[in-house]
Formats: structure tokens, C-alpha cells, sequence
């Protein structure tokens, strides 16, 4: 017969699923609250004999809380008692909940094990307990422990401590590795250890194509291993014989840096790798006084805490990076020989681990993100509403619940998209704007304030667009003035107008509709990727400054887009591009999400590309320029002039670049 404390937990269950494999009656330790679990745990394993029984208890009671009708029961029958419930939580640094449950939990555990007459106590440690020993550490070693100031390395020492020296019955010890989930299913309960890593691999993999390098941090040692082989090797373990007195460490052979592991995940997650990585340890010639001191500095740790929040990494995590410590294990991989039973590679059953997480732990998968959560009953005004984009848009937002307010230049059209947006049950508002007048647009917000108390969001969307080269502009430094009129100062005067509001009620939001010109710096383009480039820098510069009155300024480097601005270029009508309503989606998950940018993939390398070598792509970019003709309308020829086509090396070149405007 078992006794096992922590069997409803991740690696009990799992144990318990190998101990059903054997004969005798399991009994599982829960408080009289946790009931229900054994029903679970039941269905789980496939408990059709009734084998698990409960057994009301505390881990923080003496003999763990088990009446004495209880013990007088079972005395003498259990064999073997797992002890394997414990709090870890790296987040949690709170000492004295985990000194309770780790250390307290295992005195209550070995005095149970000793009323019972078990005849052997089973005791699940960690590799936690070597601390931050620096080097192999081995199966038995104890005392030469390196104190860590988190509070669950320490309970796994003491506790380790307490089975040593008070357990008058025979014991063994057993030190899992990092557990992940199952090798063959993925499941885990759990997000913990490599885990924390996969937003970041998950967000790079949507930003960037499989193919790029990146350059990363090489860090410490992460030792990982499947909750099967933990459970598998536990199993056989205890009942082999000969073996108590000893520690046993259940890690892998295999001693991952945690650069490789997160290559390793990337390219299960079809991320891109960490191609350079840099060791962590380089950065120790600096004095620990002056890097605590550096990364202590209000902006420092301010932006540290921010990346990290929006990687949703833990801080603690940090402590770690250089985790020095490997683990030998042959007393294990002794114990275990003619079993079977071998901790498998990590990139064996990575992809499966990352399988199961995205398709059931990805905690974007709890957040209730829809439009309508976002908008409904808030003011969203939106420029150049009535066409392309901006009615796309529009239509989304009245949809989801918004007070939709629509500016454009047009009395008719504003009227028309109105009656037609409010036909569909949308509340609807519209204002006659022009972003070249600097008191329309003060009309406006002025306007919107008075009648419906403020604006949340703002989507600067109007612009205006001019595909000329400079050769061709020699004359007409109008086109500079008008172009960057409408998209930069317009744009400006409306933001600079409605963050008052927005301070005063401590929230709002302005969306830029930029292009992917800001990104790729394309020629023919200077005077419209100016003026957006124009926004984008301001906005940069003060979305800080709104930071802590919560407004959010979201830049989005929109991709070429089918709309009547980009009618009177023929070339556009050979090469892809995005329609409005897929260019709405973008603007939308700017809404829902508020990140700081939104981008292509294409974008974002190009972007890269520019930084790491300008003059290559300046290069690559005159090759571009030449590829391609001005347009009739630029050469200021006659209306009706037939455009040249574009060649054919020119299509299948735009085609490659999807969304550049070329």
C-alpha cells in the first residue's frame, strides 16, 4: 500500500499513474476541501476498482493532520509513503509560506510516515536544493549547498535536511530537474521554467519569418526534464532494492545552456533561432556595486520592467540567467539500467510541449480581447472616414458598440456613411473636418467635447499620398507643404487638441496610420514618408510622457492598401496589396491591444536591414528606383496618356515586397 502527499498535483498524478500499474491500495492525503479532485484523479488514471482512497489531512498539522481512527487503520499496511506536496512558485518570494509547506509540510510528512510504521519515506526534493553551487554537483552531495536568497531554494535545502537527520525510517530522496510537461501528450498544468520564454519566442516568430538570425544571450545552465520520466523513475526507484540512504537526481544528462534551450523551442515554434549568443558571463567584469547601481536607476529599471511585463516574463526570472550548477547523475542512470527508462533529448518532445502550451496555456487564450469589449460606449473618432480605410474601420467599431464619430471633408459623404452606419444599428456622429484648417480641426474637438464628453480614441487615418521622384519635384515644393499639411500638422493639431481631455480623465488612446515607408524609406515616396515619419517621431517621442496618465499612442506602419489614394498609380493595379477591410483588422487590434507599434514582418526587416547596413540598402534601393517608372501623372503629362506597363521584373519584384509602395 502508498500513501502520497501532492498526489493530485502535477507530478503526483502522474506518479500515481505508474503506481496503478502495481498492486495495493493508494491513499492519497487531501484536505477535506480538495475532495473533489480525487474524482478527478480517479477518471484520470482509470480508477474502475476504487484503489485511490482519500485521506483527510493538512500538510501543515502535525502527522499531517490524519485522525487517529485513520492512522490506527492504516499502521502497518502502507509500505511506502511519498511526500512530494510543496509549494514552489518563483514568482512568490514570500518566506514564510513556503518555509511552512516545504519545511513544516515535510516534519508533519516524516512524523506521519513514522505513526504508520511505513518502511521507507520516499522524498521528493529539487535540484534547487545544490542552491547556486558552481559546478557538477553530485548525487551525494548535501552540505556543500550555496545559499540563494530565494526563500524555495532554502526550504528544499532544510527540508532535505530534516529527512536526513530526523527520519528514523529508511528514506531516499529524489531531485527532479526543471519539469516540463508530458513527452508524449505536452500537458502540463503549469506555465514555470522555459515557459516563461515561449511569449517572447511567440511574439518574435509573428514579427519576423523563420529564416532570420538574431543575436541573444547565451546565461547559465537549465536543466530540463518531462514529468514522465520524473514519475517513471520515481517508480522504479523505490521499489528497487539497496538503494535507501541516497539521493537520486532526476535531471538530464544532456546540461542545456538556456540560449540553446530557447533556440531549441524557437525552432520547434518555427521561430526564428538565436543565431549569436553572447555570454552572460562577459558582463561580470563590471563591478556587482556598479551594474546593481545602473540597473537600480529609475529609467533603467522603469524600462527593464516594462519590456519584461510586455514579455510577460517575471522578473525573478533574471536571478537565474547564470545559474552555474550541472547535475551528475549516475547513481540514477545505475538504478535505472535495464528498465527502459532514460530522460529523453529536449528536442525530442519540444515541439510537443510547445504544441500543447500554445494550444492551451497561452494565456492569451484567458483574455478577453474583443472589439466589443474595447469600445463599447466609448467615444472613437476616426479621420477620413467615409472611404477606404477609414470606413472600414468605422464599420467595425460602430458594430462592436463604439459612438462612432466620422470626420471627413464632405457634408454628402459624411451624411450618406452616417444614415448608412446607423441603418445597421450603429450610434453614429458626424463632423465636417478639414485637416488643412487649423480651426476646423479645433472646431471639431471642441465640438465632440461639448456633445459627448470627450474622445477615448483617436485614429488619425486621413492622408494624403504623392508618388513623384525628386528629379521630377524640382518645381513643386508645394507638394512638400500640402502633403505635409495634411499628414503631419493636421494630424498634430487634432492629438494636441484631445490630449487635455484625455489627461484630465486619465485615459485615451491615438492611433497613427503611418506606412511601411517610415520602415523601408522606398524612393519616389520622400515627400509623403516624411510627413508620416514626421507623426511617427513625435508620437515616439510622447507616448512617454503619457505613459503614467494611461494614453497610449500606437503607431501602425500600414502595408499598401487598395483604396482611391492609390487609384491614379496603374502600377498598383498589377502588383498585391491589402484591401481596406483587412487594413481595418489592423487598426482594431490596435484598439484591443494597444500595443506601441504594429508591423509587417516585411517591415520589420527591412527596418533592420536599414540600421545594420544603410548602404547596401541604399544601394538595393536605387536598383528599386530604377525597376520602376514614374507615373504619367508625375511626368505631368497629359491626363488621358496611356501609362506605361510595368515589366515584368518589376511585378514579380512588388509581388515579392507585398505591401511596399513602390
Amino acid at each position: 500500500m502508498y500513501l502520497v502527499t501532492g498526489g493530485t498535483g502535477f507530478i503526483g498524478r502522474n506518479l500515481i499513474t505508474c503506481l496503478m500499474e502495481r498492486e495495493g491500495t493508494i491513499y492519497v492525503l487531501v484536505r477535506s476541501a480538495s475532495k473533489a479532485k480525487i474524482d478527478d484523479l480517479r477518471e484520470r488514471v482509470g480508477d474502475e476498482d476504487g484503489r485511490i482512497v482519500p485521506v483527510k489531512g493538512d500538510l501543515l498539522k502535525s502527522k499531517l493532520g490524519i485522525s487517529k481512527k485513520d492512522l490506527a487503520a492504516l499502521e502497518g499496511k502502507v509500505k511506502h509513503v511519498f511526500h512530494l506536496a510543496a509549494i514552489y512558485d518563483i514568482e512568490n518570494e514570500n518566506d514564510d509560506e513556503q518555509i511552512k509547506a516545504n519545511v513544516e509540510g515535510t516534519r508533519n510528512a516524516v512524523a506521519a510516515a513514522e505513526a504508520l510504521g511505513a518502511e521507507c519515506f520516499h522524498h521528493t526534493s529539487s535540484i534547487a536544493a545544490a542552491g547556486l553551487y558552481s559546478g557538477y554537483w553530485r548525487e551525494d552531495m548535501f552540505s556543500e549547498w550555496e545559499p540563494n536568497e530565494h526563500p524555495y531554494f532554502r526550504t528544499k535545502h532544510d527540508s532535505e535536511q530534516i529527512v536526513r537527520e530526523s527520519c528514523k525510517i529508511p528514506w531516499r530522496i529524489y531531485r527532479p530537474g526543471i519539469v516540463v510537461g508530458h513527452s508524449e501528450t505536452g500537458e502540463i498544468d503549469k506555465i514555470d521554467g522555459p515557459y516563461f520564454y515561449f511569449k517572447l519566442i511567440q511574439k518574435i516568430r509573428r514579427l519576423m519569418p523563420q529564416w532570420v538570425s538574431l543575436i541573444g544571450l547565451e546565461g547559465g545552465f537549465m536543466n530540463i526534464v518531462p514529468v514522465d520520466y520524473v514519475a517513471s523513475a520515481m517508480d522504479h526507484i523505490a521499489h528497487k532494492g539497496g538503494l535507501d540512504g541516497r539521493a537520486f537526481h532526476l535531471t538530464n544528462p544532456d546540461h542545456h545552456r538556456i540560449g540553446e534551450v530557447l533556440n531549441i523551442f524557437a525552432d520547434a515554434a518555427h521561430a526564428p533561432v538565436f543565431g549569436l549568443r553572447i555570454d552572460a558571463r562577459l558582463f561580470e567584469f563590471i563591478p556587482k556595486a556598479i551594474r546593481h547601481g545602473i540597473t537600480n536607476l529609475p529609467p533603467i529599471k522603469s524600462m527593464g520592467e516594462s519590456v519584461l511585463s510586455d514579455m510577460e516574463i517575471p522578473k525573478q526570472t533574471l536571478k537565474f540567467i547564470k545559474y552555474p550548477t550541472r547535475f551528475d547523475n549516475r547513481d540514477t542512470e545505475a538504478a535505472l539500467k535495464g528498465s527502459g527508462i532514460a530522460c529523453p533529448p529536449l528536442k525530442s518532445y519540444a515541439g510537443t510541449i510547445w504544441d500543447f502550451w500554445e494550444r492551451n496555456l497561452d494565456p492569451d487564450l484567458f483574455r478577453v480581447r474583443s472589439l466589443h469589449n474595447a469600445v463599447s460606449g466609448k467615444v472613437v473618432l476616426i479621420t477620413g472616414a467615409t472611404s477606404g480605410i477609414g470606413l472600414a474601420t468605422a464599420e467595425k467599431v460602430a458594430a462592436a458598440g463604439a459612438k462612432t464619430v466620422i470626420a471627413a471633408r464632405t457634408p454628402e459623404d459624411l451624411a450618406e456613411v452616417k444614415a448608412q452606419l446607423e441603418a445597421k444599428g450603429g450610434e453614429v456622429y458626424a463632423y465636417r473636418a478639414d485637416l488643412a484648417d487649423m480651426e476646423s480641426i479645433d472646431q471639431i474637438i471642441a465640438d465632440v467635447e461639448k456633445d459627448l464628453g470627450g474622445i477615448d480614441v483617436l485614429v488619425n487615418n486621413a492622408g494624403r499620398s504623392i508618388r513623384r521622384s525628386v528629379a521630377l519635384s524640382y518645381d513643386r515644393f508645394h507638394d512638400f507643404e500640402r502633403t505635409m499639411q495634411l499628414n503631419y500638422f493636421g494630424c498634430l493639431r487634432l492629438i494636441l487638441r484631445a490630449l487635455p481631455g484625455m489627461s484630465e480623465r486619465k485615459g485615451g488612446q491615438i492611433i497613427n496610420v503611418l506606412s511601411i515607408g517610415c520602415q523601408v524609406n522606398q524612393p519616389r515616396f520622400s515627400a509623403y514618408v516624411a510627413s508620416k515619419s514626421a507623426l511617427d517621431a513625435f508620437s515616439r517621442c510622447a507616448a512617454p510622457e503619457f505613459a503614467h496618465k494611461n494614453i497610449r499612442f500606437t503607431n501602425i506602419y500600414m502595408p499598401l492598401v487598395k483604396t482611391p489614394m492609390i487609384a491614379p498609380t496603374k502600377l498598383y493595379d498589377h502588383v498585391p496589396t491589402l484591401n481596406p477591410d483587412q487594413a481595418a483588422d489592423l487598426i482594431c487590434k490596435g484598439i484591443v491591444q494597444k500595443p506601441t507599434q504594429i508591423s509587417t514582418r516585411l517591415g520589420t526587416i527591412m527596418q533592420a536591414l536599414w540600421a545594420v547596413s544603410p548602404k547596401a540598402m541604399n544601394a538595393l534601393s536605387n536598383n528599386v528606383f530604377r525597376l520602376f517608372n514614374d507615373s504619367a501623372a508625375a511626368k505631368g503629362g497629359p491626363q488621358k496618356q496611356v501609362e506605361e506597363k510595368p515589366s515584368s521584373e518589376a511585378v514579380a519584384f512588388a509581388a515579392l515586397t507585398k505591401g511596399v509602395h513602390w
